[in-house]
């Protein structure tokens, strides 16, 4: 697995000092440009102790590492400010769980919220003093230096150097493309939440359980199987770190996709309400199953105007905490179909997230490379690979040259290797099927594999297909 190196510079390490909680901003982006350490905070939290478990909620994912536990290292969160409020995001280790505290305009009093996203500091000694603070301590809060030009007395930095795994970073990615395909699903009041909850293991090694619950009144049922309306819990010790916040609860949603019966577990959001503030986990569909791979963002980036459109869109996100594809498609002149596709590229940057309680996508930056995630997403390169060979050829019924018909339905044949594989979609099918191994292990759930990602590719780009080959063997090489 190859990494990318990401160094951290904070001026001091994030402590509380004094009743003030300093974290310590590296370097990041302000609608001025970069910044060495941006400052966009500084004022009180309305429910300080509130707001202390939430960070440590947060914490706890950025060190946690379900799958193969034993890998496990810190990464320090990231945190964005949009003017009204302040996200706190992370990723765990395995890119199966990602989390976001949005801590509000009312969790938050007397300062400004600035623009722009950092990393912030977050070290043992810091964790310590968070769980230290009480229901009636005062608690005044500072994202970034007290001056913007603060240095230490010998002009040292408190320098951290993570290696981010290609597939962390493709996780982020894919967590907004899969999250806005959510709605809500169940709705708990504080008491039900907090009796769900605690019905939780609260640590322990993450193993292959699945929990199924059907909403029935107020709480939850525990069901033994999917069914219509279900809500599913894949590996339930992932959302141990919401034990923290338990006394703080106000209520609880579950957001989902529909369920089929007798179908797969899917991916799911677990959102805690808490005064002034929402701490989301976001739960791939097993613990052994990041989000790195689950292709949700390959069709978007597979098509070349999406790359102009994106640059496009950028111009117009300006930081704001909802962005509105109807209203870009507005401003831009673009469809709303080019919007949404230049929003999920945007995504596969880190520049775009979204918001599930408000149906909506925000803008921030994450500090990596904007083609990183492309580049090194394997079904996306050998998909790429196979046009530049002229290994596709695309027929609609049968022989001759010819493109997709008017009814949008189509067979291809793909050679890979050596073997020709035949990717089908009839005029009704959403996901084309192809006769290769990976569609057989996952029917389109993971995202298409890199045969109908070739003949999507070569489709939008106009071309025009000859005689296919007669196979020589359909098999099931990926």
């Amino acid at each position: 697995m190859t990494s990318n190196v990401q160094a951290y510079a904070y001026a001091r390490p994030s402590a509380v000092r004094g009743g003030t909680l300093g974290l310590e901003t590296s370097g990041g982006l302000t609608p001025a440009g970069p910044a060495v350490r941006p400052h966009f905070f500084s004022g009180f939290l309305t429910r300080p102790a509130a707001a202390a478990a939430a960070l440590l909620a947060v914490a706890d994912v950025a060190a946690a590492r379900h799958h193969r536990p034993d890998l496990a290292r810190l990464r320090d969160p990231v945190v964005t400010a949009h003017g009204d409020r302040l996200r706190f995001e992370s990723f765990s280790g395995c890119c199966g769980v990602h989390a976001r505290l949005d801590v509000l305009g009312d969790g938050l009093d007397g300062g400004e919220v600035l623009h722009g996203t950092t990393n912030v500091d977050v070290n043992n000694p810091l964790r310590d003093a968070l769980g230290r603070i009480g229901a009636d301590d005062p608690v005044h809060l500072r994202v970034g230096p007290e001056e913007l030009t603060v240095t230490t007395l010998d002009g040292a930095v408190v320098e951290k150097k993570v290696p981010l795994p290609e597939r962390w970073l493709r996780g982020f990615a894919e967590t907004q493309v899969i999250s806005a395909g959510f709605d809500l699903r169940a709705e708990l009041d504080a008491t039900e939440a907090v009796r769900f909850l605690r019905s939780l293991p609260r640590a322990g090694r993450a193993d292959g359980t699945v929990r199924w619950y059907v909403p029935t009144g107020r709480g939850l049922r525990p069901s033994s199987r999917p069914s219509p309306g279900a809500v599913c819990l894949p590996g339930p010790v992932r959302l141990g770190v919401l034990h923290r916040v338990l006394r703080h609860v106000t209520g609880l949603r579950l957001y989902g996709p529909p369920v089929e019966p007798n179908g797969a577990p899917p991916a799911g959001a677990w959102e805690v309400l808490l005064p002034g503030m929402r701490l989301t986990l976001l739960l791939s569909p097993a613990v052994a199953r990041g989000f790195s791979g689950e292709g949700a963002v390959l069709d978007a980036l597979s098509g070349d105007e999406a790359a102009a459109d994106a640059e496009l869109i950028a111009v117009l996100l300006a930081w704001e905490p909802r962005v509105d594809p109807a209203e870009l498609a507005e401003r831009s002149g673009l469809t709303r179909d080019r919007v949404r596709a230049a929003l999920v590229r945007l995504g596969t940057a880190g520049r775009v997230g979204y918001d599930i309680t408000e149906a909506a996508y925000f803008h921030r930056e994450l500090p990596y490379e904007a083609d990183r995630v492309e580049r090194h997403n394997p079904r996306l390169v050998a998909a790429r690979a196979l046009v530049a060979e002229g290994a596709v050829n695309l027929v609609e019924g049968g022989g001759g040259a010819t493109t997709v018909g008017t009814s949008g339905a189509f067979t291809a044949r793909v050679r890979s290797g050596e073997r020709v594989h035949l990717v089908r979609s009839g005029a009704d099918d959403r996901v084309p099927s192809c006769t290769c191994e990976w569609w057989a292990d996952h029917r389109g759930r993971r995202g298409p594999c890199k045969h109908v990602l070739a003949v999507r590719i070569l489709h939008r780009r106009g071309g025009v297909f000859g005689p296919a080959a007669a196979p020589t063997s359909t098999g099931s090489s990926r």
